[in-house]
């Protein structure tokens, strides 16, 4: 069995979004030994996918410059498994790591909620911030048709990027009504900071249609979605399209903050107003402590890199600017609530469960999540759950519960390093 390659660092950062990179860089400004660690080749996460120090892109070039400049270690392509306190397990392409910490940075992100409708699974039917994510990494959709769909800012930005790289977005179909999203939208140019922001998008986004009150009901197509029938304002409408790009929300990736032992409710990580969650040395940042965009990621990463360096200097501007942040993190949970006319566009034939193929049908003769997996395999392959347990949550009320490790799946030498590492410290009394 080849031994896993040991780190020690006084702080250590899971995720190398806007949130995980402040956190890292303002930890190593410090003076503490830092670590990040990311499952990505690239730093950046979802928002800063592709950008570079050189970038034009606000924010993102100056904090990437800053990262380099410190001297925080980069571990790149590296999935975090297993955790316990102060050390934690990864897997990489150059091996599995096992690193000990003082003291432990969660900005692991967030994936999209997926809800089910006849046709969503088929071929080109993707997630709004997947399409997003692909345009990044070079994917081309010159020419292409698209129709964007579901609810949030997402869709916004997600619709711009496509028209950036040629794209032709037929329109978006967002399922907020029109007085919601008008009171957002109010809301957004007065919030500190968003003036400037929502007037670019907005002129980015002229001439594309944008409709409220409006649903995908189903994809058509044999081999790829062909076309895309809308629900708008009670009637029917249906679009040719090459892609079809969905998003429902965001849902925060928690699962590494469960397995530690942090405190989750309603979804999110609990912290104090030092970013620490309920368990000792361990900080959270970003979407894992409620979906809030760019700006409050920054402010709540650098929060917590001063806070497990106990270094607080900056602390009282950036509670004040974390404060600012969070009104427009309310007026974005209130304006885009999921409506009660989604739970009722699957079938009885529609797939929720995509990895063990467990139909809207199979799933409506249980009375719980955990009844489900028992009689159907419902989220026992390898996603384990995350995208049929949100999905899921919201149809049925269900309460989900798949964690269990490994968080994802694994070499079996990399799991081997679980038990070694046990072993290892058992024999020399403990970690020094």
């Amino acid at each position: 069995m080849t031994e896993a390659i040991q780190e020690r660092f006084d702080v250590v950062v899971v995720g190398g979004g806007p949130a995980g990179i402040a956190a890292a860089t303002v930890a190593a400004c410090n003076e503490a030994s830092v670590a990040l660690l990311d499952d990505n080749p690239g730093l950046g996460g979802q928002i800063w996918r592709g950008e570079s120090r050189v970038s034009s892109s606000e924010g993102a070039a100056g904090w990437l410059k800053e990262f380099e400049r410190s001297k925080v270690k980069w571990i790149c392509a590296a999935q975090v498994f297993h955790a316990e306190t102060g050390r934690l397990l990864a897997e990489s392409p150059q091996g599995t790591y096992e690193i000990f910490f003082e003291r432990l940075i969660l900005a692991t992100g967030a994936r999209e909620r997926f809800l089910p409708f006849p046709g969503w699974t088929l071929p080109n039917v993707l997630g709004a911030g997947g399409l997003q994510a692909l345009i990044k990494s070079g994917f081309a959709v010159a020419g292409k048709r698209i129709v964007i769909a579901g609810t949030g800012p997402l869709l916004l930005a997600v619709a711009a990027c496509v028209r950036e790289h040629g794209g032709q977005v037929i329109c978006i179909a967002e399922q907020t009504t029109q007085t919601k999203f008008a009171k957002f939208g109010m809301s957004m140019l007065f919030a500190p900071g968003k003036f400037r922001e929502t007037m670019r998008l907005g002129w980015k986004l002229r001439g594309i249609v944008h409709w409220r009150n409006c649903w995908p009901v189903v994809a058509l197509g044999k081999e790829r979605v062909e076309s895309v029938r809308l629900s708008h304002g009670g009637k029917i409408k249906e679009f040719a399209c090459d892609y079809l790009a969905c998003g429902f929300h965001l849902i925060p990736n928690t699962e590494l903050a469960e397995y530690l032992g942090c405190k989750i409710q309603d979804g999110f990580i609990v912290v104090d107003d030092a970013q620490q969650t309920s368990v000792p040395c361990v900080y959270a940042a970003g979407e894992p402590t409620g979906i809030g965009g760019l700006e409050l990621a920054l402010v709540e990463g650098q929060i917590a890199g001063q806070a497990a360096t106990s270094k607080t200097g900056e602390s009282k501007r950036l509670i004040r600017a974390r404060a600012a942040s969070q009104i427009a993190v309310r007026a974005m949970k209130e304006a885009f609530a999921l409506r009660a006319e989604l739970r009722t566009l699957a079938d009885a034939d529609t797939l929720v469960c995509r990895c063990e193929d467990v139909s809207v049908g199979r799933l409506r003769e249980h009375k719980s999540w955990r009844e489900a997996k028992l009689q159907t395999r419902c989220g026992m392959g390898p996603c384990q759950g995350k995208v049929c347990g949100p999905a899921t949550e919201f149809l049925f009320g269900w309460k989900t519960a798949s964690l269990r490790p490994p968080l994802f799946p694994v070499r079996c030498a990399s799991l081997a390093a679980i038990s070694a590492g046990t072993d290892s410290r058992e024999r020399n009394g403990g970690i020094r």
